[in-house]
């Protein structure tokens, strides 16, 4: 079972993987620099190389980089359309860098928010915006993989649907290099039950039928502090929330799905937390 949790890069990114090691696991998920600020990270080759031996001393696979939350790709907002376009380009850049080494570099990005524009223009931004992220790929010859995250729906966010993120698939040309996140209170905030066996059958179902299976890469283990269908994206401890203990137990033994990383994002005070969350989780393994 591949089990991790997002973990901190602070005083240097090989930290990050001395910390998944004290938390036992052998997943993890990282921001390649402050996810809050627009400012880009340059590592030198000195720290990518310490970074690379760190890691490869380890059993921690896959590494999965997160973008920026400041990065919305659906913006009407030329600035800022503009900067997180150069942002994105960057983040994958560093993903290269940082993971070619290790495996397949895995990139995290939420679809953005058309923040009033509509649903029609901002799915076209996406797409938009990913192009010039494939052409970016191939004129580069950069290894990184793009995996969108599914959304809670809340406010003006996009990829809340699976027919969504087909569409923004099918807009890409159906590349290869794009693949999917799927984080469980998001999908179960955007109106998919994943507390009861059949409605894990039924979002299975339907993703098989609308993106693929083969495309779905990680999956973002958290429970919902909000209602089924409530459009609010708030992540608690697992079987805290809606979701509840069954149903983390049967998509952890799911033969469609057994075999994923699992990535924790949930509320920590300390690495307690984490560790208390990750355990439980094995538990339900059968």
């Amino acid at each position: 079972m591949r089990i991790g949790c997002h973990v901190s890069i602070a005083g240097g990114i090989e930290q990050s993987v001395i910390r998944a090691e004290n938390l036992d696991i052998n997943t993890m998920q990282i921001f390649s620099k402050n996810s809050r600020t627009w400012k880009e990270k340059i590592y030198s080759p000195a720290e990518i190389d310490h970074f690379q031996k760190v890691l490869q001393q380890t059993d921690i696979s896959p590494v999965f980089i997160h973008t920026s939350y400041l990065i919305n790709l659906a913006s009407s907002d030329e600035v800022i359309s503009a900067r997180s376009i150069t942002a994105f380009l960057a983040e994958l850049e560093r993903a290269d860098a940082l993971l070619s080494n290790s495996g397949v570099p895995y990139l995290i990005v939420h679809p953005g928010a058309h923040q009033g524009a509509g649903e029609e223009y901002g799915l076209e931004m996406i797409i938009k915006a990913l192009k010039v992220a494939l052409k970016h790929l191939v004129s580069l010859n950069l290894s990184t993989m793009i995996l969108l995250e599914n959304t809670s729906g809340s406010g003006t966010n996009l990829g809340y649907s699976f027919s969504q993120l087909r569409y923004i698939t099918e807009g890409t040309g159906w590349s290869e290099k794009i693949g999917l996140c799927l984080d469980t209170c998001h999908a179960f905030a955007a109106g998919y039950n994943l507390s009861n066996e059949k409605g894990i059958e039924d979002i299975i179902t339907e993703l098989d039928n609308k993106i693929g299976l083969e495309r779905l890469i990680i999956i973002h283990l958290n429970d919902s502090k909000y209602s089924f269908n409530s459009r609010k994206d708030r992540h608690m401890p697992i079987g805290d929330g809606f979701i509840g203990l069954e149903g983390f137990k049967l998509l952890v033994n799911h033969p469609s799905l057994k075999d994923l990383p699992f990535i924790l994002e949930t509320p920590r005070q300390n690495d307690e937390d984490d560790r208390r969350n990750i355990n439980l989780v094995k538990s339900l393994r059968e």
